[in-house]
C-alpha cells in the first residue's frame, strides 16, 4: 500500500456525503479515493469540455473543489 495523505473537510460536507453515498461507499475516504480514480483515468482526458465542465461543477457544488 502507498503512503497516505490527509484532507480536511468540513464535518458537515462528510456528513452529507456519508449520507448519500453510505449504500455504495463504506466511507468518505473510499468516495474521494473513487472519484478520483475516476477524474484521473485515461478515458477522462477524452472527455469533451461540456461534460468536464458539468463534472467540475457537481464536485464544486459538493465543496469537493
Amino acid at each position: 500500500m502507498s503512503d497516505l495523505r490527509n484532507v480536511r473537510l468540513s464535518d458537515e460536507l462528510c456528513a452529507a456525503a456519508e449520507k448519500k453515498f453510505a449504500a455504495r461507499f463504506k466511507s468518505v475516504e473510499e468516495l474521494l479515493e473513487f472519484v478520483l480514480q475516476d477524474l484521473l483515468r485515461e478515458d477522462a482526458a477524452q472527455l469533451d469540455e461540456k461534460e468536464l465542465g458539468m463534472i467540475e461543477k457537481r464536485l464544486r457544488e459538493l465543496g469537493y473543489l
